[in-house]
Protein backbone atom coordinates (compact mmCIF):
# COMPACT_ATOMS: atom_id res chain seq x y z
CA UNK A 1 0.00 0.00 0.00
CA UNK A 2 1.25 3.45 -0.90
CA UNK A 3 -1.46 5.98 -0.31
CA UNK A 4 -2.10 6.93 3.16
CA UNK A 5 -5.89 5.88 4.03
CA UNK A 6 -7.99 8.03 5.54
CA UNK A 7 -7.86 8.71 9.16
CA UNK A 8 -9.76 11.44 11.75
CA UNK A 9 -7.19 14.34 12.48
CA UNK A 10 -7.57 16.32 15.86
CA UNK A 11 -4.30 18.13 17.56
CA UNK A 12 -4.51 18.91 21.53
CA UNK A 13 -3.20 22.03 22.93
CA UNK A 14 -2.42 20.12 26.55
CA UNK A 15 -1.81 16.56 28.21
CA UNK A 16 -4.94 16.58 29.63
CA UNK A 17 -7.24 17.58 26.61
CA UNK A 18 -4.52 14.20 24.68
CA UNK A 19 -5.54 11.94 27.03
CA UNK A 20 -9.25 12.52 26.48
CA UNK A 21 -8.70 12.20 22.86
CA UNK A 22 -6.87 8.70 23.94
CA UNK A 23 -9.66 7.77 25.98
CA UNK A 24 -12.44 8.37 23.60
CA UNK A 25 -11.46 7.78 20.10
CA UNK A 26 -10.94 3.64 19.19
CA UNK A 27 -8.16 2.86 16.86
CA UNK A 28 -5.89 6.37 17.58
CA UNK A 29 -2.37 6.67 17.37
CA UNK A 30 -0.32 9.80 19.15
CA UNK A 31 1.48 11.33 15.80
CA UNK A 32 4.63 13.88 16.92
CA UNK A 33 7.26 13.52 13.54
CA UNK A 34 5.66 10.48 12.52
CA UNK A 35 8.95 9.46 11.05
CA UNK A 36 8.05 5.49 12.06
CA UNK A 37 4.19 5.61 12.36
CA UNK A 38 3.47 6.93 9.04
CA UNK A 39 5.95 4.61 7.06
CA UNK A 40 4.21 2.05 8.79
CA UNK A 41 1.24 3.47 7.51
CA UNK A 42 2.28 4.10 4.00
CA UNK A 43 3.17 0.15 4.32
CA UNK A 44 -0.33 -1.01 5.24
CA UNK A 45 1.14 -2.01 8.62
CA UNK A 46 -0.84 0.01 10.96
CA UNK A 47 -4.29 1.45 10.06
CA UNK A 48 -5.00 4.15 12.70
CA UNK A 49 -8.85 5.47 12.54
CA UNK A 50 -7.43 8.90 14.31
CA UNK A 51 -4.22 10.08 14.13
CA UNK A 52 -3.81 13.03 17.57
CA UNK A 53 -1.06 15.24 16.96
CA UNK A 54 1.00 15.79 19.81
CA UNK A 55 3.68 17.83 18.49
CA UNK A 56 1.75 21.52 19.53
CA UNK A 57 1.83 20.65 23.39
CA UNK A 58 3.89 22.80 25.08
CA UNK A 59 4.14 20.76 28.26
CA UNK A 60 5.95 18.10 26.36
CA UNK A 61 8.35 20.20 24.12
CA UNK A 62 10.54 21.90 26.78
CA UNK A 63 14.15 21.20 28.41
CA UNK A 64 14.53 22.14 32.21
CA UNK A 65 15.71 21.54 35.41
CA UNK A 66 13.69 20.11 38.21
CA UNK A 67 15.23 18.51 42.07
CA UNK A 68 18.60 17.84 40.13
CA UNK A 69 17.22 16.04 37.48
CA UNK A 70 17.22 17.24 33.68
CA UNK A 71 13.64 17.02 32.49
CA UNK A 72 13.20 16.76 28.31
CA UNK A 73 9.80 16.55 27.49
CA UNK A 74 8.71 13.34 25.43
CA UNK A 75 7.72 15.95 22.08
CA UNK A 76 11.22 17.68 21.66
CA UNK A 77 12.82 16.93 18.78
CA UNK A 78 16.17 15.05 18.68
CA UNK A 79 17.76 18.48 16.71
CA UNK A 80 17.14 20.38 19.38
CA UNK A 81 17.83 17.29 21.95
CA UNK A 82 21.51 17.64 20.02
CA UNK A 83 21.75 21.20 20.39
CA UNK A 84 20.65 21.89 23.79
CA UNK A 85 23.60 23.57 25.74
CA UNK A 86 23.08 21.68 29.17
CA UNK A 87 22.32 18.23 27.31
CA UNK A 88 26.10 18.64 24.83
CA UNK A 89 27.70 20.02 28.62
CA UNK A 90 26.40 17.68 31.15
CA UNK A 91 25.19 14.62 28.70
CA UNK A 92 27.29 14.57 25.64
CA UNK A 93 26.51 10.59 25.28
CA UNK A 94 22.60 11.61 24.55
CA UNK A 95 23.48 14.37 22.17
CA UNK A 96 25.42 12.09 20.32
CA UNK A 97 22.57 9.43 19.68
CA UNK A 98 20.64 12.13 19.13
CA UNK A 99 22.77 13.28 16.66
CA UNK A 100 23.36 9.73 15.05
CA UNK A 101 19.60 9.06 14.17
CA UNK A 102 18.43 9.34 10.20
CA UNK A 103 19.86 12.55 8.71
CA UNK A 104 18.99 16.34 9.76
CA UNK A 105 15.68 16.33 8.21
CA UNK A 106 14.53 13.57 10.51
CA UNK A 107 16.24 14.38 13.52
CA UNK A 108 14.24 18.42 12.89
CA UNK A 109 11.10 16.20 13.04
CA UNK A 110 11.89 13.03 15.13
CA UNK A 111 10.94 13.34 18.82
CA UNK A 112 12.41 11.75 21.82
CA UNK A 113 9.19 10.22 22.56
CA UNK A 114 8.90 8.56 19.63
CA UNK A 115 12.39 7.71 19.20
CA UNK A 116 12.08 5.74 22.44
CA UNK A 117 8.84 4.13 21.47
CA UNK A 118 8.89 3.65 18.05
CA UNK A 119 8.33 0.34 16.56
CA UNK A 120 10.32 -2.77 16.15
CA UNK A 121 12.29 -4.02 13.04
CA UNK A 122 13.11 -6.95 10.75
CA UNK A 123 13.34 -7.32 6.98
CA UNK A 124 10.49 -9.66 6.82
CA UNK A 125 8.38 -6.71 8.07
CA UNK A 126 9.87 -3.17 7.09
CA UNK A 127 8.31 -3.99 3.57
CA UNK A 128 6.03 -2.85 0.96
CA UNK A 129 2.51 -4.85 1.50
CA UNK A 130 2.49 -6.70 -1.82
CA UNK A 131 6.63 -8.09 -0.90
CA UNK A 132 5.10 -9.10 2.32
CA UNK A 133 2.03 -10.97 0.70
CA UNK A 134 4.90 -12.98 -1.31
CA UNK A 135 5.92 -14.37 1.89
CA UNK A 136 2.82 -15.24 3.55
CA UNK A 137 3.17 -12.07 5.79
CA UNK A 138 5.20 -13.07 9.06
CA UNK A 139 4.57 -13.47 13.03
CA UNK A 140 4.94 -9.87 13.87
CA UNK A 141 1.88 -8.82 11.37
CA UNK A 142 -0.69 -11.24 9.02
CA UNK A 143 1.01 -14.29 9.54
CA UNK A 144 1.86 -17.50 11.69
CA UNK A 145 5.45 -17.69 11.07
CA UNK A 146 8.61 -15.78 12.17
CA UNK A 147 10.72 -15.88 8.98
CA UNK A 148 14.37 -15.71 11.38
CA UNK A 149 13.65 -18.46 13.64
CA UNK A 150 10.53 -20.40 12.12
CA UNK A 151 10.97 -23.16 14.30
CA UNK A 152 9.87 -20.97 17.32
CA UNK A 153 7.18 -19.08 18.73
CA UNK A 154 7.96 -15.97 19.06
CA UNK A 155 8.93 -13.05 17.02
CA UNK A 156 12.46 -11.49 16.47
CA UNK A 157 12.13 -8.11 15.33
CA UNK A 158 14.83 -5.73 16.74
CA UNK A 159 14.47 -2.67 18.57
CA UNK A 160 16.81 -0.20 16.89
CA UNK A 161 16.37 3.41 18.23
CA UNK A 162 19.43 5.23 19.37
CA UNK A 163 18.29 7.37 22.43
CA UNK A 164 17.47 4.72 24.85
CA UNK A 165 21.07 2.60 25.13
CA UNK A 166 22.32 6.64 26.07
CA UNK A 167 19.92 7.27 28.45
CA UNK A 168 19.81 3.97 30.04
CA UNK A 169 23.40 4.39 30.93
CA UNK A 170 22.55 7.44 32.49
CA UNK A 171 20.28 5.76 34.67
CA UNK A 172 17.26 7.63 33.11
CA UNK A 173 13.67 7.98 34.59
CA UNK A 174 10.40 8.57 32.09
CA UNK A 175 7.02 10.34 33.45
CA UNK A 176 3.87 8.06 32.15
CA UNK A 177 0.75 9.46 31.71
CA UNK A 178 -1.97 7.19 32.90
CA UNK A 179 -5.15 8.64 33.13
CA UNK A 180 -5.60 11.58 35.09
CA UNK A 181 -2.43 11.08 36.77
CA UNK A 182 1.27 10.73 35.71
CA UNK A 183 3.77 7.70 36.99
CA UNK A 184 7.10 7.51 37.18
CA UNK A 185 9.21 4.42 35.81
CA UNK A 186 12.74 2.97 35.38
CA UNK A 187 13.33 3.32 31.89
CA UNK A 188 14.37 -0.08 31.69
CA UNK A 189 11.08 -0.94 32.41
CA UNK A 190 9.54 0.61 29.65
CA UNK A 191 10.40 -2.52 27.42
CA UNK A 192 9.17 -6.24 27.02
CA UNK A 193 12.03 -8.60 25.10
CA UNK A 194 9.24 -9.16 22.59
CA UNK A 195 9.44 -8.32 18.69
CA UNK A 196 5.57 -8.19 18.82
CA UNK A 197 4.72 -6.18 22.35
CA UNK A 198 8.14 -4.53 23.46
CA UNK A 199 6.52 -1.64 25.07
CA UNK A 200 5.08 -1.93 28.75
CA UNK A 201 2.76 0.70 28.47
CA UNK A 202 -0.76 0.45 28.60
CA UNK A 203 -3.54 1.08 25.63
CA UNK A 204 -4.12 4.40 27.68
CA UNK A 205 -0.54 5.38 28.55
CA UNK A 206 2.09 7.62 26.66
CA UNK A 207 5.37 9.09 27.93
CA UNK A 208 5.45 12.80 28.68
CA UNK A 209 8.70 13.34 29.83
CA UNK A 210 12.48 11.60 30.69
CA UNK A 211 14.41 12.44 33.92
CA UNK A 212 18.12 12.08 33.68
CA UNK A 213 20.01 12.80 37.05
CA UNK A 214 22.10 15.45 36.74
CA UNK A 215 25.83 15.62 38.73
CA UNK A 216 26.89 12.09 38.30
CA UNK A 217 30.54 12.61 37.32
CA UNK A 218 29.93 10.00 34.28
CA UNK A 219 32.35 10.17 31.35
CA UNK A 220 30.19 8.59 28.44
CA UNK A 221 29.56 8.06 24.78
CA UNK A 222 27.54 6.09 22.14
CA UNK A 223 28.83 4.78 18.76
CA UNK A 224 26.71 2.51 15.96
CA UNK A 225 27.09 0.55 13.22
CA UNK A 226 24.87 1.15 10.05
CA UNK A 227 25.21 0.27 6.58
CA UNK A 228 24.98 3.74 5.50
CA UNK A 229 26.91 6.54 7.03
CA UNK A 230 23.35 8.15 7.42
CA UNK A 231 19.84 7.69 7.38
CA UNK A 232 20.09 3.86 8.44
CA UNK A 233 18.56 2.38 11.58
CA UNK A 234 21.55 0.72 13.86
CA UNK A 235 22.79 -2.85 12.80
CA UNK A 236 24.32 -2.24 16.52
CA UNK A 237 24.35 0.71 18.87
CA UNK A 238 26.08 1.01 22.23
CA UNK A 239 26.38 3.35 25.15
CA UNK A 240 29.16 3.21 27.41
CA UNK A 241 29.19 4.74 30.90
CA UNK A 242 32.00 4.67 33.84
CA UNK A 243 33.36 6.72 36.53
CA UNK A 244 37.28 6.27 37.43
CA UNK A 245 38.92 6.33 40.89
CA UNK A 246 42.67 6.78 39.91
CA UNK A 247 43.62 4.20 38.26
CA UNK A 248 40.68 1.82 39.19
CA UNK A 249 37.16 1.88 37.44
CA UNK A 250 34.00 2.73 40.09
CA UNK A 251 31.38 2.67 37.84
CA UNK A 252 30.81 0.81 34.47
CA UNK A 253 27.21 1.15 32.40
CA UNK A 254 27.11 -0.94 28.97
CA UNK A 255 23.84 -0.51 27.25
CA UNK A 256 22.73 -1.74 23.31
CA UNK A 257 20.09 -1.33 21.05
CA UNK A 258 19.84 -3.31 17.32
CA UNK A 259 20.53 -7.09 19.18
CA UNK A 260 17.27 -7.64 20.57
CA UNK A 261 13.89 -6.99 20.84
CA UNK A 262 14.33 -4.37 23.45
CA UNK A 263 17.22 -2.45 24.23
CA UNK A 264 19.80 -4.52 26.76
CA UNK A 265 22.02 -3.31 29.72
CA UNK A 266 24.85 -5.32 29.89
CA UNK A 267 24.68 -7.72 32.72
CA UNK A 268 27.39 -8.43 35.86
CA UNK A 269 29.39 -4.97 35.06
CA UNK A 270 29.54 -3.98 38.50
CA UNK A 271 31.84 -7.27 39.28
CA UNK A 272 34.47 -5.11 37.57
CA UNK A 273 34.51 -2.45 39.39
CA UNK A 274 37.55 -1.53 42.11
CA UNK A 275 40.20 -2.67 39.50
CA UNK A 276 41.96 -1.31 36.37
CA UNK A 277 40.15 -1.94 32.89
CA UNK A 278 43.17 -3.63 31.99
CA UNK A 279 43.66 -6.19 29.49
CA UNK A 280 41.92 -9.04 31.41
CA UNK A 281 39.08 -6.77 32.12
CA UNK A 282 38.46 -6.07 28.67
CA UNK A 283 38.32 -10.15 27.59
CA UNK A 284 35.70 -10.73 30.63
CA UNK A 285 33.16 -7.28 29.38
CA UNK A 286 33.77 -8.82 25.85
CA UNK A 287 32.18 -11.91 27.70
CA UNK A 288 29.32 -10.08 29.12
CA UNK A 289 28.11 -8.10 26.07
CA UNK A 290 28.14 -11.95 24.13
CA UNK A 291 26.02 -13.39 26.71
CA UNK A 292 23.61 -10.04 26.81
CA UNK A 293 22.81 -9.69 23.32
CA UNK A 294 21.01 -11.84 20.65
CA UNK A 295 21.05 -10.86 17.28
CA UNK A 296 19.15 -12.52 15.16
CA UNK A 297 19.25 -12.37 11.15
CA UNK A 298 16.81 -9.44 10.92
CA UNK A 299 18.75 -7.14 9.15
CA UNK A 300 20.63 -7.57 6.00
CA UNK A 301 23.53 -8.43 7.58
CA UNK A 302 24.22 -11.73 10.00
CA UNK A 303 23.62 -12.19 13.15
CA UNK A 304 27.79 -13.03 13.06
CA UNK A 305 28.88 -9.80 12.30
CA UNK A 306 26.55 -7.64 14.52
CA UNK A 307 27.70 -9.70 17.33
CA UNK A 308 31.40 -9.07 16.65
CA UNK A 309 30.39 -5.31 15.93
CA UNK A 310 28.75 -5.05 19.51
CA UNK A 311 31.53 -6.65 20.86
CA UNK A 312 34.32 -4.31 19.40
CA UNK A 313 32.60 -1.05 19.90
CA UNK A 314 31.94 -1.92 23.62
CA UNK A 315 35.31 -2.67 24.45
CA UNK A 316 36.54 0.02 22.01
CA UNK A 317 34.68 2.54 24.41
CA UNK A 318 35.34 1.58 27.26
CA UNK A 319 38.78 1.58 27.01
CA UNK A 320 38.68 5.22 25.08
CA UNK A 321 36.75 6.55 28.05
CA UNK A 322 38.40 4.45 30.80
CA UNK A 323 42.16 6.43 29.25
CA UNK A 324 39.80 9.99 29.03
Amino acid sequence: MDAVPDFRYMRPSSIAEATQMLGSCTGSRFLAGGTDLLANIRRGLSAPRTLIDISGIPDMAGIHLDSGQLVVGAGVTLADLAADQRVTAEFPVIAAAASAVAGPTHRNVATVGGNLCQDTRCVYYNQSQWWRDSNDGCLKYEGSVCHVAPGGDRCWAAFCGDLAPALLVMAADVDVVSGERIRRMLLSDLYHDDGQDHLTLGEQEFISAVRIPVGSRLCADYAKSRLRGSIDFPLVGVAVALRRDGDLLEHLSVALTGTNCAPVVVADTAQLTGKALDDRAIERLERMVKSSIQPMNSTFTSHQYRRRVAVSLATRLAGELFKG
